[in-house]
């Protein structure tokens, strides 16, 4: 019996938050007169120049790696003296 409420009280949350889902969603914005898209055009033309964000980012993570094997070196060389 008790499971059988556990597993009632678990779908009737799961129900709930997909019924507040829905009841949140923003209505569509309807056509702009001159047939132009809602909104207009993205900013900047709507590419992003990722390639170098990566680069910086896959730096940062093998400097930080360095660092820390580094300090790992460190504190085996001096526990060892």
């Amino acid at each position: 019996m008790r499971t059988k409420f556990r597993i009632f009280l678990l779908s009737i949350v799961i129900a709930f938050f997909g019924l507040v889902s829905n009841v949140m969603a923003q209505p569509s914005p309807g056509g702009n007169q001159g047939g132009t898209t809602p909104g207009g055009p993205p900013i900047g033309g709507g590419t992003a120049p990722i390639g170098s964000g990566i680069t910086l980012l896959v730096l940062m993570a093998a400097s930080y790696g360095l660092k820390r094997r580094f300090d790992a070196r460190n504190s085996a060389a001096e526990a060892e003296d």
